[in-house]
C-alpha cells in the first residue's frame, strides 16, 4: 500500500523497471489468467509513472498570495473547529497537502472529493474503498450540480455537536461550528461554499487562484465557514504529482509548458487505458480527433525484445496465447500532435495543445481518473476466482509501491 500519510505528493517511492515485477505463482488455470491480467495493469502504472518527458521543463508555482495566505491561515486556524479538506476526485492524492495534518493537529477532519462526475463509478468505489482502509470517510460531492452538498452540510454540523455539548456543559450557549474550507486551487472550494450558501457569496471560476484572501461565511445558525485561498507546497518535488495538477487545471498555466504537459496526457491516456476503473475509452484520441496514437518505431522493437527475452512472456504466450500480457509501447505523442494540428488548427501545435488540454478538463473526453489506488482495500467482498485474484494483486502491488498510487 502506499503510505497512509494520505496525499502526499512530495513522497516519490522508487519505481520498478517492467522486468522487474515478477508473476504470483498460479495454482489453477483460473488463477493464472487473473495473474496475466494484473502483470498487463502493472506494466500500465509502470508506464503511466514516466508519462512527463525527463527533458520537459520542471512545474513549479508558488505565487505570492499563496505564501501570503498561509501566513493568514496560521492565524487563523486557532479559531475554527473543524477543516474540510477539498480535494479533486480526478487526482485525490495529488491534490492533498502535505503540511495539512501538521496544521490541522487534532481538530475534526472532513475529506471532500470534489467533481465526482468527472470520474468514473468504478474509480469512485476504487478510491472509496481505499481511503475507507486507510480510516477515513471520504464525502463525494459534485458542487456544479450540487450533488452530495447536504449531506456534507449535515456531517459538518453533527461533527460540531460535541463541541456544542460542551459548551452546554460549562453553562454557555451553542454557537454556530467555524469550518475552514481548505485545499489546492482550483479544487472547487468557492463554488462548493456558494451551492452550500444557496447563492454566490464569493468569488468561484474554473481556474486556479481566484480567491486570494480569507473570508467567512455565515450559513444558517448552524455553521460558519472561512473560505481560504488554495495552497501549495512551496515547492514540487514530484513532477508526476506536479503534471496532473497541470492537466487538471489546479495550478497556474504560468508554472508549466502547454504542449509539453499535452504531450505527457496523450502518453498518460494512453497508459491508463488498459485500467478500466479509469475510464479511458478504446482509440478515445482517434475516435474524438480522427488521427490514430501509433507507438514510436523504437519502442515496438523494444518490447518484442523484452518480451521475447522474458522466459515469463514465453511461458504466458505458451500456455494461452490469447492471454499472453502485451509489453506496452510508449506512444509517438510529438507525432500524434503533429497530425491532429495539422488537421484541425492549420499546424499551430500549441493552439492544438490548449484545445485537449481544454477537453479533458471540461469533461469532453469523457469521465477519466487520472490516480488510481495501487490495491482495491482487502475488506471488499469476492468470491472464488474473484477473491484469489484481490489477493494476488494486492501482495503483488504492495510489494511494488507506484508513484503515488497511481
Amino acid at each position: 500500500m502506499v503510505d497512509p500519510q494520505v496525499g502526499d505528493p512530495e513522497g516519490t517511492p522508487p519505481r520498478p523497471a517492467p522486468e522487474d515485477l515478477p508473476l504470483p505463482s498460479p495454482d489453477v488455470e483460473g488463477d493464472h489468467v487473473a495473474a496475466l491480467v494484473a502483470r498487463q495493469e502493472d506494466l500500465a502504472r509502470v508506464q503511466m509513472a514516466g508519462a512527463l518527458s525527463s527533458a520537459a521543463p520542471a512545474i513549479q508555482w508558488y505565487p505570492g498570495h499563496i505564501a501570503k495566505a498561509e501566513k493568514a491561515l496560521a492565524e487563523n486556524l486557532a479559531k475554527v473547529d473543524l477543516v474540510i479538506e477539498v480535494r479533486d476526485a480526478r487526482i485525490p492524492l495529488a491534490t492533498g497537502h502535505p503540511r495539512l495534518r501538521r496544521w490541522i493537529g487534532t481538530k475534526p477532519h472532513l475529506l471532500v472529493l470534489n467533481r465526482r462526475d468527472m470520474v468514473t463509478p468504478a474509480a469512485r468505489q476504487a478510491w472509496d474503498a481505499w481511503f475507507r482502509s486507510q480510516g477515513q470517510t471520504p464525502w463525494w460531492c459534485d458542487a456544479k450540480a450540487g450533488t452530495g452538498v447536504k449531506q456534507l452540510q449535515q456531517a459538518a454540523i453533527r461533527a460540531g455537536e460535541a463541541l456544542n455539548a460542551r459548551r452546554r456543559g460549562r453553562g454557555m450557549k451553542p454557537r454556530p461550528v467555524r469550518a475552514l474550507m481548505l485545499g489546492f486551487p482550483n479544487v472547487g472550494k468557492s463554488a462548493l461554499i456558494n451551492r452550500l450558501v444557496r447563492q454566490k457569496v464569493v468569488e468561484s471560476a474554473r481556474k486556479a487562484g481566484v480567491t486570494r484572501s480569507l473570508r467567512w461565511v455565515r450559513l444558517g445558525q448552524d455553521l460558519d465557514l472561512l473560505d481560504a485561498p488554495g495552497v501549495l507546497p512551496p515547492r514540487l518535488d514530484n513532477q508526476q504529482a506536479a503534471l496532473r495538477l497541470a492537466l487538471c487545471d489546479d495550478i497556474g498555466q504560468a508554472a508549466y509548458d502547454t504542449e509539453a504537459v499535452a504531450l505527457a496526457f496523450v502518453r498518460l491516456l494512453a497508459a491508463l487505458e488498459p485500467l478500466d476503473a479509469a475510464g479511458v475509452e478504446p482509440r478515445l484520441l482517434e475516435r474524438r480527433y480522427g488521427m490514430a496514437l501509433t507507438p514510436l518505431a523504437d519502442a515496438i522493437g523494444a518490447a518484442a525484445v523484452a518480451a521475447q527475452g522474458d522466459l515469463r512472456f514465453r511461458e504466458s504466450a505458451l500456455l494461452m496465447p490469447s492471454q499472453a500480457p502485451v509489453m506496452p509501447a510508449s506512444p509517438d505523442a510529438h507525432a500524434w500532435l503533429a497530425a491532429a494540428a495539422a488537421r484541425h488548427t492549420s499546424g499551430d501545435t500549441l493552439r492544438m495543445a490548449q484545445r485537449v488540454l481544454d477537453d479533458f478538463r471540461r469533461s469532453l473526453l469523457g469521465p477519466i481518473a487520472l490516480e488510481l489506488p495501487a490495491a482495491p482495500a482487502s475488506g471488499a467482498h469476492r468470491s472464488g476466482d474473484q477473491h484469489r485474484e484481490h489477493q494476488d494483486r494486492q501482495e503483488h502491488l504492495e510489494s511494488h509501491k507506484q508513484l503515488g498510487g497511481s
